[in-house]
């Protein structure tokens, strides 16, 4: 089966990596993956990918690929290669969450036909996305709340050990944590790119990204942070679906929560979302949200999912 990918940064070659580290299980399965090529804007910069990795800055590969693996990020770019391979009917794995959200009256038709595959894009490697699009579907949803950016998650932690947010920003910034400019992050628009794709599956699946309210961290002090701790709370940046008034509101804020809430335990140092359904009661995921390896993990169990003959994500309809 032959793959392309977008894109060689660290999420794309630990996909690359991974793909070679499970051939026995694509083995199994009765499949050879063969990687056609890997479009990057600088073959000749060095990366740590398998002996042989065709890296080209043509995309004219993927016009004999099965499937597309996007790892390159951005909105337009990605779009402008993925259309025509969705046009044709072959399928798109990615972690791309600003796509999904912002693109979603483009590729909402894909999704139905089972075409795209994303579990990486929120959470990364934990699953969540799985679930709710699958056996979660049987209970009545109420509401959802998530920690999902961990830029935010690790510049509020530092300020619970006492720096002002202008020095945790920069320590984020300097250990790779958070983008220059940080406001994709800590504006709280990655977290509201999450929260609209896992809207659509539980309250509507034309759920539009522009109806997600959404303030970032920016304006939070040290004195906000210890006044939580001193209450026995703890700042969170949270994502939150509920219904109010008989309308879907999904809204991104700092909240202050009790050191007991799930958010604040389960989920202390790791992404988290807390699901509740009529049926199935509350649910509780946390796990790892971002970097390479645990990125790769979820795409490259989505490109097993193909391989399979599962359908990818679809969304309410």
């Amino acid at each position: 089966m032959t793959v392309g990918v977008l894109g060689c940064g660290t999420v794309g070659q630990d996909v690359l990596n991974l793909i070679r580290r499970r051939e026995a299980i694509f083995a199994d399965l009765g499949v050879r993956i063969e990687v056609a090529g890997v479009l990057v804007r600088d073959p000749a910069r060095g990366r740590t990918c398998p002996p042989g990795t065709p890296l080209t800055t043509d995309p004219a590969f993927l016009q004999e690929c099965g499937v597309v693996i996007e790892a390159m990020g951005g909105v337009d770019r990605p779009m402008s290669l993925l259309r025509p391979h969705l046009r044709s009917g072959r399928p798109v794995i990615t972690a791309n969450k600003a796509l999904l959200a912002e693109r979603w009256d483009e590729l909402r038709d894909y999704a139905l036909d089972g075409k795209l595959y994303y579990e990486a894009s929120v959470m990364a490697g934990t699953p969540v996305i799985g679930p709710m699009s699958t056996v979660l579907r049987a209970s009545t949803f109420q509401r959802l709340q998530a920690v999902l950016n961990g830029t935010c998650l690790y510049i509020i932690t530092q300020m619970e050990q006492g720096k002002e947010y202008a020095q945790a920003l920069a320590e984020a910034q300097a250990l790779g944590y958070a983008e220059d400019p940080p406001t994709l992050d800590v504006g709280g628009f990655d977290t509201a790119h999450k929260l609209a794709v896992l809207a659509r599956f539980c309250a509507d699946g034309n759920f539009p990204y522009e109806q997600v309210q959404v303030q970032g961290i920016e304006d939070l002090t040290l004195a906000d942070v210890q006044a939580a701790r001193a209450r026995g709370e703890r700042i969170k940046l949270v994502a939150e679906l509920e219904r109010v008034n008989g309308e879907w509101q999904a809204r991104v804020c700092p909240q202050s929560l009790p050191d007991d809430h799930p958010l604040c335990t389960a989920g202390s140092s790791r992404n988290a979302m807390v699901y509740e359904g009529e049926e199935c009661g509350t649910l509780i995921f946390a796990g790892g949200g971002a970097g390479g390896m645990v990125t790769a993990s979820a795409m490259v169990g989505d490109l097993l999912d193909w391989v399979i003959g599962f359908p990818g994500h679809v969304p309410l309809h």
